[in-house]
């Protein structure tokens, strides 16, 4: 597995409490950087951190699709650090139906947790890397957000408007030493699935022609590179990492 140099980097990952994030997490710290990781359960956070043991370790509880709550924190990181790294992974699929049975509600909470959650976190977040003269922005967006899965609408769409989040910030900030890119996996095994039936996980995986689900190192790599000093060009850009699924 390649090694990226992170030294002295410091990197917020949202979600971060398991899955994707979590694994992004432990990538960094084995590259040389801090890593604050953000997710809503206290719970899962402290476990993680049991689970972890590393002083470059830090956790907040976060609910990002809370503007106030978001800032706050990201003040409080910016008075002891730099802010080097965003992770916004923090999202949830939610149900699977129909978007004229969808409830209205939960539709709302999607677009909350998924869009303006990342929202929220790069703007609060990007003034610190403007004035730090640096800053690597991953947002986790979906091959559902290209191609529009059925039965998942609100999930499709909190994830197009991340990638399109991505593109107009990226070139905000492309005059400055700040790249925002997306990626867009398609699934891994990781804790999302389960919130899913099990044809809608059968029917994701038929339209992989690798034939199988992403491995979680395959991913990271990824994101540590986009994350890394290596990445000095690539800006508003998407990334694929979808087995061919997606090929734009």
């Amino acid at each position: 597995m390649h090694k990226f140099d992170l030294t002295n980097k410091t990197a917020i990952i949202t979600g971060g409490a398991q899955g994707f994030g979590l694994d992004i997490a432990k990538r960094f710290l084995d590259s040389g950087a801090k890593a604050i990781i953000w997710d809503i359960d206290e719970k899962e956070l402290i476990k993680a951190s049991k689970e972890i043991n590393n002083p470059n370790l830090k956790y907040n509880v976060v609910d990002v699709s809370n503007f106030n709550e978001v800032n706050k924190t990201v003040d409080q990181i910016a008075k002891s650090s730099n802010i080097d790294i965003l992770i916004n992974n923090a999202g949830i699929t939610g149900s699977t139906s129909t978007l004229w049975d969808y409830d209205v509600d939960e539709w709302n909470k999607i677009i909350e947790i998924n869009l303006m959650g990342t929202f929220n976190c790069c703007k609060t977040v990007v003034p610190y890397m403007i004035k730090n003269n640096y800053g690597r922005i991953v947002n986790v967006a979906s091959v559902a957000g290209k191609d529009g899965n059925a039965n998942a609408s609100a999930y499709s769409s909190a994830k197009a408007g991340a990638i399109g989040l991505t593109k107009s910030l990226g070139k905000e900030l492309a005059d400055k030493n700040i790249a925002v890119n997306a990626v867009t996996p398609a699934g891994a095994k990781t804790r999302i699935l389960d919130q899913m039936s099990k044809e809608h996980v059968a029917r994701m995986l038929s339209k992989v022609p690798r034939g199988r689900f992403l491995e979680i190192e395959e991913f990271t790599s990824l994101i540590c590179w986009l994350s890394s000093e290596e990445n000095s060009f690539s800006t508003a850009a998407v990334f694929d990492i979808s087995g061919g699924r997606s090929t734009y």
